[in-house]
């Protein structure tokens, strides 16, 4: 591999607002960089669907739309703003027209962009494959692979002769690439934004038409020689040899080498996601207002059902299901949540633990940890299979969420490294093939559902696990099966609300009556 995951990147993040982290921090993060691709000027969009991918049918209900038109405008992705991205793309005076058309590339999530100004015109094609995370895989009908993790610097032009030895001698870069085509250009890849004044000698240069400096949308950056000290469950267990780490002590390891930040970076940076999820979780609880969604506010009754004793079950898995349901129901009023490792399972991992560790009085320092032993078997399951549920059904966004809850949870209750990886392959064999099928084209039920049973299945297992029971197969075995099982589930079953509860007449009902009147809350049908 040359592209290891992040845990900042790829599993525990982006915060954002909005019901999918695949349609809206990812388009918004794909048209940040076609801003800085026109130099900060666009006056033209065309935005171009393939009909049998995902985003013919998703782009306006989850949020793609919404996370474009605030990538145009250069905002981040939890702007207060973005719910109403549409209309101040208007102000601005940029027109946007959206077409489903056959795309040559297959992957259910592509984005064709095609941008126009006053003085150029640029065709951009990207993909989401997940949590968030982009790939650029074709710019003016070259082929490139940007992930948004360095400062890119494009030099048009129609010969490189003269600019490449000015290149070579005069900027650090990590990667300098000529993408040779009816619209060449010069990539060069670096740890830092070129100087202004580099930039400008370049484009005084003969045969240079323009020089574009995109900047990085991820938090943890990409370098020359990026290398890690494990990537799969067994080259963890053998990195540990006589080292005796604790799962959160090896992803500290991981990301710290990985993002080549220090130690105490890397737990601080966890910390303040922690405080984000906290923060979500009190919200939730006090209620939540918004007209545009299917599901009302219902976890503050589920608290004044738990407070008084009428519930069946513990006070962990009551609490939990309390946590859980506040943070999916901030994630659909547009509040501020983490997607951990989706927007659509941002419930399940913090919900369980944050219930667990209040249950049993721990403070926040055990919540820290807890996320990053979760953060390291989502970088396994990023690494090998996927996060999104276009590719992998839901499978992949709850069921890759409940593998890491449960890893967590035995690492709070003072488990073995073994007893969390056990925990972690119990979970995600629970969760083989699980389809996406979003009711009224929403990331809001099965969805809730589905995150409270990611957590409850996460104490199951790590119930199971701390008691040694059996998992049999080996966590880099389970992963590589979902892998394979994603690619058997039908694409109408991954969501692209065609099949499944999508289809039901009750789905297509609530589906239409939002189109004609956002404003409805549906208590039952």
């Amino acid at each position: 591999m040359s592209n290891y995951p992040s845990i900042f990147n790829d599993v525990i993040g982006p915060v954002m607002r909005g019901p999918s982290s695949s349609h809206c921090a990812a388009s918004l993060r794909i048209a940040r960089i076609c801003l800085d691709l026109m130099g900060g000027q666009i006056k033209d969009i065309l935005i171009e669907f393939d009909p049998n991918g995902s985003l013919a049918t998703t782009h306006k209900g989850q949020g793609s739309d919404m996370g474009l038109f605030g990538g145009f405008l250069g905002w981040d992705a939890d702007d207060e703003r973005l719910p109403e991205s549409e209309k101040h793309l208007s102000k601005a005076g940029i027109n946007y027209a959206i077409q489903i058309t056959e795309l040559a590339n297959k992957h259910p999530n592509t984005y064709k962009i095609s941008l126009t100004n006053d003085t150029e015109y640029r065709e951009l094609i990207a993909i989401s494959t997940g949590g968030g995370m982009i790939e650029v895989i074709d710019i003016d009908g070259n082929r490139v692979s940007m992930a948004g993790d360095y400062y890119e610097t494009l030099i048009f032009c129609v010969n490189a002769d003269q600019v490449m030895p000015y290149i070579m001698s005069t900027i650090p870069y990590d990667d300098v690439i000529y993408h040779q085509g009816e619209k060449s250009f010069i990539e060069i890849r670096s740890q830092q934004p070129l100087a202004e004044n580099i930039c400008g000698e370049i484009q005084q240069m003969l045969d240079v038409q323009a020089v574009k400096r995109i900047r990085p949308v991820l938090p943890i950056m990409a370098r020359k020689g990026l290398a890690v000290p494990f990537i799969t469950c067994a080259e963890m267990m053998t990195y540990n040899e006589g080292r005796n780490k604790a799962l959160w002590e090896l992803a500290v390891d991981y990301e710290s080498i990985r993002g080549n930040i220090g130690k105490g970076e890397v737990i601080e940076k966890m910390r303040s996601i922690v405080r984000i999820m906290g923060n979500a979780i009190e919200r939730g609880i006090k209620g939540t207002q918004y007209t545009d969604r299917i599901l009302g506010s219902q976890s503050p009754a589920y608290k004044k059902k738990f407070e008084s004793d009428q519930l069946i079950g513990g006070d962990v898995l009551n609490k939990t299901i309390m946590y859980v349901s506040a943070i999916m129901e901030v994630k659909s009023s547009m509040g501020v949540i983490v997607a951990a490792p989706t927007a659509g399972s941002c419930g399940g991992l913090p919900g369980v633990v944050f219930g667990t560790a209040h249950c049993l009085l721990l403070e926040e320092e055990m919540i820290v940890k807890a996320m990053l032993s979760a953060g390291l078997i989502g970088v396994f399951i990023a690494a090998h299979a996927t996060f999104a549920a276009e590719v992998g059904g839901c499978m992949a966004e709850t069921g890759s969420g409940g593998g890491m809850a449960a890893a967590a949870l035995v690492e709070m209750n003072g488990g073995s490294l073994d007893q969390s990886i056990a925990a972690a392959s119990l979970a995600l064999q629970n969760s083989l093939g699980i389809v996406c099928d979003p009711i009224g084209n929403r990331v809001e039920a099965p969805c809730l559902g589905r995150n409270v049973m990611a957590a409850t299945n996460a104490i199951s297992c790590a119930n199971m696990a701390l008691s040694n029971y059996q998992h049999l197969i080996p966590l880099d075995e389970v992963i590589q099966t979902m892998k394979e099982v994603g690619d058997q589930i039908h694409h109408t079953l991954r969501c692209t609300n065609l099949g499944g509860l999508s289809m039901t007449p009750a789905a297509k009902k609530i589906e239409a009556l939002l189109e004609e009147t956002p404003a409805i809350f549906f208590k039952s049908c």
